[in-house]
């Protein structure tokens, strides 16, 4: 079985929203959250979807879900007090639904609405042949490592550098099992899942994500989304102008 889990438990400080989470405010006519969670609900290969919410949230969650017919939503279970809690509270509703065979999941953000088929694709294919599959995108630009003065302490080679993006995909048991250590002992501040998957010696796998594939964080960000379907839109009227 493959099973998305999305979470999204920010409240969305750098967005500047006083009233909205972040995920749920509108664009082209439907919440972030919805255009992300339908990417999932419209791949044949995702048999399942799971979605940590914000506790206060679940029930106007519950309601979109109902509202857009999306079918493939079996939890929404709250979220927890950071990235790492709300992640291990996926998995775990993950587990609740998992057949008795080896499960894959994708873990994504849900702000991060523009993943398309070819990436679900990869992902999914990737942790059948190597056991992790790591979105990611080359950089573009020069990548500083730098202390906590802002000296420069190293300068990694472009070609060998990458920026981490999501869906980050496992097999359910593995990734389970490292948060499960984690837990031990007390380590809660791993901010993402290669990041944790890394730390306890895991190999990890990279998958192409396309460009577009952006995490709406900040407001620059919800206007590069809008543009970006816009084109999309526009793409179709012109195509349909051509026939």
């Amino acid at each position: 079985m493959n099973i998305a889990v999305i979470f999204a438990g920010g409240t969305g400080t750098r967005m500047h929203t006083k009233d909205v989470p972040k995920q749920f405010l509108s664009m082209h006519g439907k919440p972030i959250i919805i255009h992300t969670i339908e990417q999932f609900e419209m791949h044949e290969k995702i048999d399942k979807i799971v979605v940590a919410c914000i506790k206060d949230w679940i029930h106007y969650l519950e309601n979109l879900v109902e509202k857009y017919n999306i079918k493939k939503v079996a939890k929404i279970v709250p979220g927890g007090s950071n990235g790492q809690g709300s992640i291990y509270s996926g998995l775990c509703a993950a587990k609740e639904i998992a057949d008795a065979e080896r499960n894959i999941v994708l873990i994504h953000d849900g702000v991060r609405p523009m993943i398309n088929r070819r990436l679900i694709d990869e992902s999914i294919d990737s942790v059948e042949k190597y056991g992790s599959a790591i979105a990611s995108v080359k950089v573009k630009e020069t990548v500083l490592l730098v202390d906590k003065q802002n000296q420069i302490m190293e300068i990694p080679e472009r070609e060998d550098s990458r920026l981490a993006r999501a869906p980050q995909s496992f097999w359910l048991e593995d990734i389970l099992e490292a948060h499960n250590h984690a837990i031990q002992e007390g380590k809660t501040d791993f901010i993402d899942s290669c990041s944790l998957m890394r730390y306890y010696g895991k190999k990890l796998f990279l998958v192409e994500s396309p460009e577009q594939n952006i995490k709406i964080t900040t407001p620059e960000d919800f206007y590069i989304m809008r543009a970006m379907l816009d084109a999309q839109e526009d793409m179709q009227i012109y195509r349909a102008e051509d026939r």
